[in-house]
């Protein structure tokens, strides 16, 4: 064991702390930077921060104490740079960049079973149609308590979907609870690519429908066409139509372009972003090559007319992220639909997919998000017409979720510095109280019988009462002054939110 001099001890403490930032010297080498990067940079490449950087680098690899593979040190660098931006800016490498793009087509390996929790175990809300778990007799309301014979009590619900995920081909085998079984069933299943359908829809009551949008996929606005085609062929004369967008993280640009372009009137504006680069500061309108590129059919072209005129209402939450931002922000300054529920996430920033090599890229956050009418939505969210709560009582999970103001590092809106914000009186200890509250709760099943901001969207178009939310306590802060709290209670999957995809030159694809 060798000892260190003061003055090198001193010199490896201080630059420790830059390895979070990326080894940008090692990406320098590996990498040629494009001249359009440079240019937009408008100032030289940092010499002297790059050599510090790279003696970071060099210390690692002589003096750490087991050696150090290069590609991890360069990817690891390469991700904390880029996450050290805001919360949406991130690296993706091999995996990740694959796990991305199987979530922007709506494709996955698994077994094809949408879950959630309940009394620790991964309750299954429905079967996908035509997957192994279809097709296998697997049930809504089952329980799922071992994977593979292993218990998963106590593991987090991702932990037990990484379980159930594999290989195309692998097998798996499930342990289920039923309810009315006196013993457990044992279902052998074997996974593959299974497809998510990203849009549902139903008549609810006689004259009125409920169409639900759970992420912005690549096929989103042909599901869309032919579930609302659907819709009216079972009722033509449809008299309310619910648009629900409560837990929609987000997704892909056209698709949120695409959907709001199905209820507006043809050409309108849907939203408009603002960055440094020239082509981030445009505006995006509900014309085809917005939506689905100058090549292919339009999804839209044989949508039933009623879509345009019929009375609408949206149902957001603080679930609700990104692109179901986009199409609620534009519905809402049309005047084309009724806002209801819960202010959204406030996820109004644009992230460009840079790809570096086939497979790997970075996601970057390029530009804000702006309303027809002008309105950031970044970490201000969409402001409901009507606020509803999640149930009749409260707020329900809803209110354990955390708003894109609350993340740390997030990007604020333009101009916030000078603006006062409002922010709920909420101490750590008021939802602390709020979650054990909670406990033994079943989620709220969107478009079930149970569904009360449903009902109350039903009840708003009949002119029936609708019982709005109680309001809130609130102080007027000043917005540098706010201490977000980062404790993640939301779902996380905003990764892909409204992506933009761009070719390897790094020019958007629209």
């Amino acid at each position: 064991m060798t000892s260190s001099t003061p003055g090198k001890l001193r010199q490896r403490t201080r630059t420790a702390g830059l390895i979070g930032l990326g080894v940008v010297a090692g990406v320098a080498l590996s990498f040629q930077f494009p001249a359009v990067a440079q240019k937009a940079a408008g100032s030289p490449l940092p010499l002297d921060e790059l050599r510090q950087l790279a003696d970071v680098y060099g210390l690692i690899k002589s003096d750490y104490v087991e050696p150090v593979a290069d590609k991890k040190l360069l990817s690891e660098a390469i991700g904390g740079m880029v996450s050290s931006l805001d919360p949406h800016s991130v690296y993706l490498d091999k995996t990740a960049f694959k796990e991305m793009r199987e979530s922007m087509q709506g494709r996955f390996v698994g077994l094809g079973i949408e879950v959630s929790t309940e009394d620790g175990y991964v309750k299954i809300v429905s079967p996908i149609e035509d997957s192994p778990a279809w097709r296998a007799g697997v049930k809504s309301g089952d329980l799922i308590t071992r994977i593979d014979g292993v218990a998963i009590k106590g593991l987090t619900l991702d932990e037990a979907i990484k379980k159930m995920r594999g290989a195309p081909g692998s097998r798996v085998l499930l342990t289920i609870a039923r309810k009315g079984e006196d013993k457990a069933l044992t279902i052998p299943l074997i996974r593959e690519e299974i497809q998510v359908k990203s849009v549902k829809a139903k008549i609810v009551e006689p004259g009125y429908a409920w169409l639900r949008i759970s992420q912005f996929q690549e096929q989103t606005l042909d599901e869309l066409a032919a579930k609302a085609s659907a819709l009216y062929a079972q009722d033509p004369h449809l008299k309310g139509l619910v648009l629900d967008l409560r837990n929609d993280p987000g997704g892909l640009l056209p698709g949120a372009i695409g959907v709001s372009a199905a209820f507006l009137p043809k050409e309108q504006e849907i939203v408009s972003t603002k960055g440094q680069l020239p082509d981030s500061n445009q505006s995006f309108y509900g014309r085809r090559e917005f939506y689905v590129g100058r090549s292919g059919n339009d999804p839209l072209a044989k949508l039933p007319a009623g879509l345009k005129t019929v009375p609408m209402v949206v149902l957001v939450n603080t679930g609700s992220a990104s692109a179901s931002e986009i199409v609620a922000g534009a519905l809402q300054d049309y005047q084309r639909a009724i806002i209801m529920g819960t202010q959204t996430f406030g996820k109004g920033s644009v992230q460009t997919l840079r790809q570096l090599t086939p497979d790997t890229a970075v996601k970057l956050t390029t530009a804000r998000y702006y309303t027809p009418k002008g309105r950031s939505i970044q970490a201000r969210g969409i402001m409901p017409d009507l606020m509803v709560d999640e149930t009749a009582n409260d707020d329900g999970f809803n209110a354990l979720r955390e708003h894109e103001a609350d993340l740390e590092r997030h990007l604020g809106s333009e101009g916030d510095k000078a603006v006062a914000e409002t922010k709920t009186r909420i101490d750590m200890l008021e939802m602390e109280k709020r979650a054990a509250a909670l406990k033994n709760r079943k989620p709220v099943e969107f478009g079930g019988k149970d569904d009360f901001q449903l009902q109350q969207a039903l009840n708003h178009f009949k002119g029936l009462p609708v019982k709005l939310a109680p309001a809130p306590a609130i102080e007027v802060v000043d917005a540098q002054k706010l201490l977000p709290t980062p404790v993640s209670t939301f779902d996380g999957k905003t990764g892909d939110d409204a992506v933009k995809p761009a070719d390897i030159k790094g020019k958007p694809v629209k």
